[in-house]
């Protein structure tokens, strides 16, 4: 039997295609199925850098929006840069798969806003250049955009490295009918013979309003700092899966009492935390207004089965669920056996 879910989910599901398959041919056939439309769209991301002194690359990939007959959203298809097993760094790019770089986020979103993701590498940065009065340069394959003093701006490159292939299904947030919209989805992935990739993980975002109450923000932090393995053994918790970590040691100590939510805020900044840990609370620990009111979920295995998906999201939101009794939740006994009795417990009691 099939749980149904009761909470608003976003879901990601990280996917690899086969050779000679992309993320482009899914959203095509997605759309062609439902009698949608596709658009490109860019996804910002980062990556190491090879430049001495400089860490990271910001960078913008292609990705795919696919809509509804009605306009309304379906599923956005991009690329993740963690999932690199089976891919061959050494491949060529294939035509019209590109990325746009540079080393500022304000630049990238000023890119990202004025270049189109659906043009073609020799002139995706020619927007960008018309606002700095300049021209692109060419070097090889490399299209570069400077200022007027020599400064460089942005490069754009070939994607090559089978990049076309890593696929990140984003749901919009579904408010019912969950297990129907992961099987259209996920069905479709499998009939043209995506897989697992060794190092996929799903991410559930679930609505962060609740969560915003220092009661139950303790308790989510208690959930994933006191029960961290037994959480991450039951939900079979993938280890090869990248952008993971335990909670920051001043946020967790802070739970030890009963902390208002200004002292959460800053023990997450003293712990300088992120949205790469098990459990992404960025969102619910800023006072300004966040850009997705949610909390994420980012423990559960790669999975292209909606059954699985589901089945653990549903055994998540019971302890979602009791995160929100502001009974403090007890450090132990941490075990498997005790955090499914907790469940349990909390099914018991919402019936």
């Amino acid at each position: 039997m099939i749980p149904e879910l009761r909470r608003r989910i976003g879901f990601e599901i990280e996917l690899m295609a086969p050779p000679g398959v992309s993320r482009r041919t899914l959203a095509l056939d997605l759309a062609g199925r439902c009698g949608g439309s596709v658009r490109p769209v860019w996804h910002h991301d980062s990556e190491p850098s090879l430049v001495p002194g400089l860490g990271r690359f910001l960078h913008l990939t292609q990705g795919f929006e696919v809509r509804r007959p009605d306009g309304t959203p379906l599923c956005t298809l991009v690329d993740d840069i963690t999932l690199m097993r089976g891919l061959d760094p050494r491949a060529p790019a294939i035509p019209g798969w590109f990325r746009v770089l540079t080393d500022d986020t304000r630049l990238l979103r000023l890119l990202s806003a004025r270049c189109d993701a659906g043009t073609t590498l020799p002139r995706v940065l020619e927007p960008a250049a018309e606002l700095w009065g300049t021209t692109v340069e060419r070097h090889g394959d490399i299209y570069r955009l400077n200022d007027a003093a020599g400064a460089t701006i942005a490069l754009a490159s070939p994607a090559g490295g089978e990049r076309e292939r890593p696929c990140e299904i984003i749901t919009p947030p579904l408010s019912a009918g969950h297990h129907t919209e992961l099987s259209f989805l996920l069905g479709v992935a499998r009939g043209l013979g995506f897989t697992v990739p060794h190092e996929a993980a799903v991410h559930l975002h679930v609505d962060g309003g609740p969560f915003r109450e220092a009661p139950a923000l303790a308790n989510l932090i208690r959930l994933f700092a006191h029960w961290r393995e037994p959480l991450r053994t039951l939900l079979a918790t993938n280890p090869a899966c990248r952008r993971l970590a335990p909670l920051p040691a001043p946020l967790v100590d802070a739970v030890a009492g009963a902390p208002t939510i200004t002292e959460l805020r800053q023990a997450a900044q003293t712990g300088q935390i992120t949205k790469f840990y098990d459990v992404n609370l960025t969102q619910v620990l800023t006072d300004t207004p966040p850009l997705r009111d949610t909390v994420e979920i980012r423990i559960l295995p790669g999975a292209i089965d909606a059954d699985e998906i589901v089945h653990r999201a549903a055994l998540v939101e019971l302890l979602l669920d009791r995160c929100l009794d502001p009974t403090p939740i007890p450090s132990g006994p941490a075990s498997p056996d005790a955090l499914l009795e907790m469940a349990a417990e909390t099914l018991v009691q919402g019936q």
